[in-house]
């Protein structure tokens, strides 16, 4: 590697569907970055560390129910491989993750250690009904949940995870300085509306600050945007922005 460039995000997936990938992964400017190695990804199929016939994974629940789950034995051996791939690249020390409904929310300051850090990143794609819970107890995997929704496995979850991680990188967007007005990021606010060319169309004209030419009110247009998005779509974060620039206006006050 050129000493010049900047260490590369290293994540590898195990997955029963290696195809997959890169899939979304490869497009764009992510797909660019990818190419140029700014991250790089590695793909590993479970079913190569099954001993049983016709590389057979899965295995029925103890105690009933429906559905099968992945056996540790085979998701061990799985793990163990990617570790010492990963070990032959870098003495850094991966995180391990396994998407799952059950997991901690993912977050968008989540993501922008994960680009900062840029620890290698080994994502663990769980099928079926799950994977055996001993497994936990052998590997530290964080369960890591994109919504509260449930998937067919972990495949496209983990889709998600790299690219909100490696669209941070630096690199792979460009200026990164728009990271800043986004939906989830500093400011804590959902992103304002956006308007491009032509300025009228379909009856309706572009707002008429955003082509003043005022930055000043440009700024403030987009701001109580912002706000005015936040407080109507997502209370939660409403609150949470209103209680932190309520407490910084109180440290202002005491000072």
């Amino acid at each position: 590697m050129n000493p010049a460039q900047p260490t590369p995000f290293l994540v590898v997936v195990l997955t029963l569907f290696p195809q997959a990938f890169p899939g979304p992964l490869g497009c764009s400017l992510l797909g660019k970055a990818l190419e140029k190695g700014l991250w790089k990804l590695h793909v590993v199929d479970i079913r190569e560390f099954s001993s049983l016939k016709h590389q057979k994974v899965d295995a029925p629940t103890f105690g009933g129910g429906r559905g099968l789950v992945m056996r540790p034995c085979v998701l061990h051996e799985a793990l163990s491989f990617a570790l010492a791939y990963v070990k032959k690249i870098t003495p850094a020390a991966p995180r391990f993750v396994f998407p799952s409904p059950r997991g901690t929310r993912l977050s968008q300051y989540q993501c922008a250690l994960v680009a900062q850090e840029k620890r290698p990143l080994i994502i663990l794609c769980g099928r079926y009904e799950g994977i055996d819970e001993r497994i936990f107890h052998l590997w530290p995997l964080e369960e890591v949940c994109i919504g509260d929704f449930v998937l067919m496995g972990g495949e496209i979850a983990a889709m998600a995870l790299v690219e909100s991680c490696a669209r941070l990188i630096e690199g792979v967007v460009g200026n990164n300085e728009f990271s800043h007005d986004e939906s989830f990021g500093p400011k804590g606010l959902l992103e304002y509306p956006h308007y491009t060319r032509p300025r009228v169309w379909n009856g309706e004209l572009v707002p008429a600050v955003l082509v003043s030419g005022n930055h000043q009110k440009i700024n403030e247009w987009k701001h109580h945007q912002s706000m005015a998005l936040t407080k109507k779509r997502r209370p939660d974060l409403w609150a949470a922005y209103q209680k932190h620039h309520g407490d910084q206006n109180k440290r202002l006050k005491d000072c």
